[in-house]
């Protein structure tokens, strides 16, 4: 299968949050892939380190930073030192998050308030670090990852549900304020991704052929096909897409 080529993702500078694995890793590939200068984040060593390996034959190798997401102040600074390094950040992709299951009656405030920081406030801390460089640019793109799950009401994900449907909300809020400056801002909902953390999740063959019979195309969503998306809401192929959903899910209605 052949993809499209972006001329206008060529040089452009990029950050990746949770870009060591998953669909982040996809992504980090899929935009070194046109030519961008990608710097991706993450908190998982091994993998991120494994993938900049991989990719240091690019024409512009990605660049892997530590950062805890959960902490603003470390945010502040892992985008200043790639501005420093790089130029105005055009692009962002918040794609990091958790979705670690929990039962209602084992959630403790503190366990509340870590699952908002790793899953929703992040996103707007880092959209904060990169929003004044692209009002001096007059331009920049924002992708926000959401989820499928709080649109089917997918059980032991309340508070990860809670924090998907807020970034949603988010979306609109800085495509609104942002705009003016000619930043958009985007949200892409993936659907039942095949990744190597939701292989596990599932468990089985039968679980996994459940979800395929209630999408619409009876086909497995790869993390690709969400790189695939990014790819075309970040270049000017979409200069007038902001503040919308966009789902890759394969019609995925629930059973």
């Amino acid at each position: 299968m052949s993809y499209a080529i972006y001329p206008s993702l060529a040089g452009k500078t990029v950050v990746i949050t949770g870009g060591g694995s998953g669909i982040g890793a996809s992504m980090v590939e899929a935009f070194a892939q046109q030519g961008a200068r990608v710097f991706f984040l993450d908190v998982a060593e091994e993998d991120s380190l494994a993938l900049q390996e991989a990719l240091r034959g690019s024409a512009h190798p990605p660049v892997f930073h530590r950062c805890d997401l959960r902490d603003a102040n470390a945010i502040q600074t892992t985008f200043n030192a790639i501005a420093e390094a790089a130029g105005p950040i055009e692009i962002l992709v918040n794609n990091a998050g958790n979705d670690d299951r929990h039962e209602i009656e084992a959630v403790t405030p503190e366990y509340w308030d870590g699952r908002i920081a790793v899953n929703l406030r992040h996103q707007f801390f880092c959209a904060q670090a990169v929003a004044a460089g692209m009002r001096k640019l007059g331009r920049g793109v924002i992708l926000n990852l959401g989820s499928v799950s709080w649109h089917l009401a997918l059980p032991n994900l309340a508070i990860y549900m809670t924090a998907k449907a807020g970034i949603e909300g988010l979306t609109r809020g800085l495509a609104r304020d942002l705009g003016d400056a000619g930043i958009r801002v985007n949200c892409i909902i993936p659907g039942a991704i095949r990744t190597p953390r939701q292989m596990q999740l599932w468990q089985s063959p039968e679980s996994e052929a459940k979800v395929v019979a209630s999408q619409c195309l009876r086909l497995r969503v790869e993390p690709e096909h969400v790189a695939r998306m990014a790819l075309f809401l970040a270049s000017d192929d979409a200069s007038r897409c902001s503040g919308r959903d966009y789902f890759v899910d394969a019609g995925w209605y629930g059973e």
